[in-house]
């Protein structure tokens, strides 16, 4: 059966909100949508994995700022906390609170924060690799290495700070100073090692600071009565974005939920990425049914 997918827009304080719901609501069986919610990624990116949620609605979004969805404050920052407020605004909009959660990356950070905030819109969060580097016990070498990412890009470009950007992310184990010291060639990944001027890019340009340098609220979180499922990548085994939910999980006295593929495990391969959004949306359904 194919689902139907509406656009919608939500004004909130210094922001528009452009969101898709996928499938009816209110939901068909009663069960509550499923929000998913990426950073710096924009809502098309996951429209793959809500076509394969079967028999759950799901809404996907544009962050504030990004995509389609529009600012009105004058700001650039990329903040997780603000970013729960405008999901807060969502789950009330959609009336259908409290909504099961999946958030990737930045995203996870955004649930987190929301989850902190206001505990009562998630009913599950799942958190698939949050790049939490506050939680690292290498945090300030992590911390350190991040801003040589974004001192690339600003002295060389796109290219440049994207393959630097790679080189870290790619890492296994502690960050140490070594760690993309000096900028990393942009023809080892095949990126262009022209400078096309811009520096506006959501994840390499500094705006997104204040997501890895989010500190989780531990108590908060154990209090809440959200059910909380840290994930990983099978394929991301001791890269930074699998160390810092296990070290939020060991805080949390939780086990890791381990899903198929890599950072990116549920994004279309048709769109020239290495995801399996098939086993990825079956592990995610599992995963949601198992809190039901």
């Amino acid at each position: 059966m194919t689902t139907t997918t509406e656009t919608r827009t939500l004004d909130v304080p210094g922001a528009t909100l452009a969101y898709d719901v996928h499938g009816p609501l209110p939901t068909a069986d009663g069960r509550p949508p499923v929000l998913v919610v990426g950073q710096p990624m924009e809502g098309p990116y996951f429209h793959k994995l809500a076509s394969l949620l079967t028999g759950r609605t799901a809404v996907t979004y544009d962050p504030r700022g990004l995509g389609r969805s529009t600012r009105h404050d004058g700001g650039t920052t990329n903040d997780p906390v603000v970013q729960a407020e405008d999901l807060h605004a969502l789950v009330g909009a959609l009336g259908a609170g409290p909504v099961d959660l999946f958030g990737s990356s930045g995203g996870a950070i955004t649930g987190l924060a929301l989850v902190t905030a206001h505990p009562e819109d998630v009913r599950t969060l799942v958190a698939h690799e949050p790049p939490l580097l506050t939680v690292l016990p290498d945090a300030e070498a992590a911390a350190a290495a991040g801003r040589r990412v974004d001192e690339a890009y600003q002295r060389h470009g796109w290219g440049t700070g994207m393959a630097t950007f790679i080189a870290l992310a790619s890492w296994k184990g502690e960050i140490t100073d070594d760690v993309v010291r000096e900028p990393v060639d942009p023809a080892q990944f095949g990126f262009p090692s022209d400078d096309d001027g811009r520096r506006d890019d959501a994840l390499l340009s500094g705006v997104s600071a204040p997501v890895t340098a989010y500190r989780p609220d531990v108590d908060a979180l154990a209090a809440a009565p959200t059910r909380i499922v840290l994930a990983v990548g099978e394929e991301s085994r001791d890269l930074l974005t699998w160390r810092a939910p296990e070290a939020l999980a060991a805080r949390l006295g939780l086990e890791l939920t381990v899903f198929p593929g890599d950072h990116g495990g549920f994004l279309d391969p048709a769109n020239g990425y290495g995801g399996v959004p098939e086993a990825f949306a079956a592990r995610l359904l599992e995963v949601l049914a198992d809190g039901a």
